[in-house]
């Protein structure tokens, strides 16, 4: 019988570790609808503010953020979002990242509405990577994961740093 390639296998890639990195709160305005071909479209949600509250770095987001969206033909929306953090102490920090929100047809469509829906009846979760030059650079070199929820005010992300 063949070896099977989990054999063996290192602890550290037998399962991801993560500690939490931040909690963050967006504001977001009405879509722009831009439109595109057939069996997707763009949209443009603009990010004028938010706060953002962890152990290690908290603070708040600046205005002059964007979520550039593709709305996909099977209603799930690629995420593509470029924001800047300022923290409690005057740092600055990029943040890029992408992400996925995907459900039942009918969830997202209350999603899509504004509604208040229970995060836990569809998939929003993305891949921030950040950029500093501040006291804080040992972001540069992280890999986050998050998980999203959007409510009628904005969203909510839980990060989290993986180990």
């Amino acid at each position: 019988m063949a070896a099977k390639l989990s054999d063996g296998l290192p602890e550290v890639l037998s399962s991801v570790r993560t500690r939490r990195l931040f909690i963050m709160r967006l504001n977001v305005q009405p879509y722009q609808i831009i439109g595109g071909p057939d069996g997707a479209f763009r949209r443009v949600g603009i990010v004028p503010g938010g706060i953002f509250e962890g152990e290690r770095l908290s603070g708040k987001v600046l205005p002059g953020g964007s979520d550039w969206q593709t709305v996909r033909s099977d209603g799930s929306t690629l995420l593509d979002v470029k924001l800047v953090l300022e923290t409690t102490d005057g740092a600055l920090i990029g943040m890029t990242y992408n992400g996925i929100r995907q459900g039942p047809a009918d969830v997202i469509e209350r999603v899509n509405k504004g509604e208040d829906v229970d995060p836990a009846r569809y998939y929003f979760r993305t891949n921030p990577i950040f950029e500093t030059a501040s006291r804080y650079s040992w972001i540069n070199g992280i890999l986050a994961i998050g998980a999203g929820y959007r409510t009628p005010a904005g969203v909510i992300y839980s990060l989290f740093e993986v180990l």
